[in-house]
């Protein structure tokens, strides 16, 4: 089997069989291309991908650090590359798995970017309401904090999934999983100043009717578009921090952490697969941490 016909299979498996989305499927599939890029140029002649062995992947991974790529980039091309040998010896291409002893590059976990509760509203307050996208960019903002939605999930946020009158809201995430995640009163408010007041005197574009945030022209947003709504919100605020739509999800689960929510809880509503990636927000900063041990700690 080539490398063509073993990447087209793992391509067929993970849409049918693991329900991937189309994006996850591209990730993967660039993953093994880079394998097999490699497979062709380390020795001259292609190696085929049931002939790779543990030393072959070992130089790979030299290999992929050469090319300048970071830690993360390098661990998740390797997740890749597992998942794909996982698959070749489940359908008996393989007779053991070369990928099995292959150790990941060490990460150092950086701590993401967060705002707090004033700067968010720093940022809320200076959107200018008199203009005709204030009250949808007002909306955005609250229902990114409230609801700790990745940008994705906003821009696809459909008015069929809002459950409002119950304050929730239905989110298709990562691998077109859904779940439910609770919306608080200020995010419901600014939506339903946005859905009842604004939106309707837009002209909306056919297929776009069930779209919760619509441009001017009627069309559903970009998520480019809304990191330069938050960029140019911060520079008003006179925030120079560097803020993108997840800071105002990173802040969202560190602020439910600070304030002693259940790290599941926190997980289900992120939406996260493993609990590893929420633990993440267990590391607080200084002074909340400072002040906690002053007042519980038994020997303070």
């Amino acid at each position: 089997m080539n490398w063509q016909q073993s990447i087209k299979s793992f391509q067929a498996y993970l849409k049918l069989e693991r329900s991937l989305s189309a994006n996850s499927v591209e990730a993967y599939t660039r993953d093994i291309d880079k394998l097999a890029q490699f497979a062709s140029v380390d020795t001259g002649n292609t190696i085929a991908p049931d002939k790779i062995t543990l030393a072959d992947l070992r130089r790979f991974l030299v290999w992929v650090n050469e090319l300048g790529m970071l830690p993360s980039s390098q661990a998740r091309i390797l997740s890749g590359v597992k998942a794909f040998y996982k698959y070749m010896l489940m359908e008996d291409l393989m007779v053991a798995d070369p990928s099995e002893l292959l150790e990941a590059p060490k990460m150092q976990r950086k701590l993401p970017d967060t705002l707090s509760y004033d700067e968010i509203n720093r940022i809320i307050t200076a959107i200018d309401l008199s203009k005709p996208e204030g009250g949808r960019n007002k909306a955005i903002l609250e229902v990114l904090y409230s609801c700790g939605l990745r940008v994705s999930e906003l821009t696809e946020l459909k008015i069929s999934n809002l459950y409002l009158d119950i304050e929730f809201i239905k989110v298709t995430g990562k691998g077109d999983k859904e779940r439910l995640v609770p919306i608080g009163g200020a995010a419901t408010k600014a939506l339903k100043i946005w859905l009842n007041e604004l939106r309707v005197h837009i002209p909306i574009k056919k297929g776009e009717e069930d779209m919760v945030f619509l441009n001017r022209r009627g069309s559903r947003l970009s998520r480019v578009y809304i990191f330069m709504i938050l960029k140019e919100l911060a520079t008003v605020a006179g925030i120079h921090k560097n803020i993108s739509p997840h800071t105002f999800r990173h802040s969202f689960a560190t602020h439910l952490v600070e304030g002693g929510a259940d790290l599941r809880a926190v997980q289900e509503m992120l939406g996260h697969e493993s609990i590893t990636t929420t633990e993440i927000y267990t590391h607080l900063d200084r002074d909340f941490l400072r002040s906690t041990i002053n007042q519980y700690h038994p020997r303070r």
